[in-house]
């Protein structure tokens, strides 16, 4: 089965609920991913609006 992506944050989830924002919209379409380790030092999270520490998709239709 492939990984889903939440649609309105990007995060790659495991369950049926985003842990970053509490959606359950999410989409096996997906291209690409980074680790985002400590989003406060991290320039790709800012350019991201990443808040909190995980895998997120980078391109999601």
């Amino acid at each position: 089965m492939a990984e889903l992506v939440c649609k309105e944050c990007h995060r790659l989830v495991s369950g049926q609920v985003c842990e970053a924002c509490n959606s359950t919209s999410f989409t096996s379409d997906w291209s690409g991913y980074v680790v985002i380790i400590d989003p406060l030092k991290s320039q790709i999270a800012k350019k991201l609006g990443v808040k909190l520490p995980g895998k997120y998709a980078l391109k999601v239709r």
